[in-house]
């Protein structure tokens, strides 16, 4: 163990975030989501809700800042009656480090496309629907 670093983030994780480089991405993904099929880099966070592990990744992850959109969340499929509030806890930790930029929302076979593009993918045991993430990596300034 390493003093500061959050029990939450394995030594696995903890590599693929120092790994990435500047424009990489990583997607946090949700229980339902097909993790295992959709990437060559799966990392395993099971046990655990994405909220928890964003707060924790962002510690050491800055976003990037030269995009429009360095986050984004899959929308909800046209005709589904979800309405994710998991959106908000996601904006409250970004916001909370001083981010201020739109969000972008792709729809759902965009989304799976951009994942097997990730560096990464993070399974977890998020069971809130429509709570898929991908974080684009800035530059330490």
């Amino acid at each position: 163990m390493l003093k500061g670093i959050p029990s939450i983030i394995s030594p696995e994780l903890m590599k693929a975030l120092m790994e990435m480089g500047h424009g990489d991405e990583i997607v946090l993904a949700d229980g339902n989501f097909p993790a295992a099929s959709h990437t060559e880099r799966l990392i395993r966070c099971d046990g655990h809700g994405i909220s928890e592990l964003l707060k924790a990744i962002l510690e050491f992850l800055p976003l990037d800042t030269y995009v429009e959109h360095p986050v984004a969340f899959m929308a909800v499929v046209l005709g589904d009656s979800v309405q994710p509030t998991i959106w908000k806890d996601y904006e409250e930790i970004i916001h909370q480090l001083n981010y201020s930029f739109p969000f972008e929302f792709m729809e759902r076979s965009e989304f799976y496309h951009r994942t097997k593009m990730a560096f990464a993918v993070v399974a977890t045991s998020e069971t809130a629907q429509y709570a898929n993430i991908i974080l684009k990596k800035g530059v330490i300034k």
